[in-house]
């Protein structure tokens, strides 16, 4: 058998590294207002629980890696009933951050991810392309151009 398209394992993948990217970014208060209440059932795995990361970053974009500095992130890991598992890595000390990105990344893996998408990741990707865009404005408000004039004795 050829099979010349992404796997549906990869898609998987990527899409659930989009929503937890999402989820992490997101306004700690933002992703509590959206979530369902109450709570979905859920039993931790791992308690959010707090530590810290090792950043690198790269010379150019491209460059050679070069530890940056650590940064605080916490972690949580719940169960589902269905045995569902959803983890998160925040940056901070939000321990309920944390499990709130949890479950939501728990229950985009049921039958319930269109609706998740629709009503949690749906409004948190749109709150961050604006505070983006608003951010662009700002940096472009305080942009200053430089130009040159040619002068007729740099012959």
């Amino acid at each position: 058998m050829n099979h010349t398209g992404p796997s549906p394992a990869k898609d998987l993948t990527g899409a659930r590294r989009a929503w937890m990217g999402t989820l992490a970014r997101a306004r700690p208060e933002a992703l509590a207002a959206l979530l369902p209440m109450p709570l979905p059932d859920h039993h931790d795995l791992r308690a959010p629980e707090t530590g810290t990361m090792m950043v690198q970053g790269r010379i150019g974009g491209s460059g050679a890696p070069f530890s940056l500095g650590e940064v605080t992130v916490t972690r949580a890991t719940l169960h589902l009933p269905d045995g569902t598992t959803g983890h998160a890595l925040v940056q901070g000390r939000d321990r309920a951050h944390a499990r709130h990105a949890a479950l939501v990344d728990a229950l985009m893996q049921t039958d319930a991810a269109e609706r998740i998408r629709a009503t949690i990741l749906m409004p948190l990707t749109e709150a961050e392309a604006a505070r983006r865009k608003a951010r662009a404005a700002k940096a472009a408000a305080t942009r200053v151009e430089f130009f040159t004039l040619v002068r007729g004795d740099d012959k």
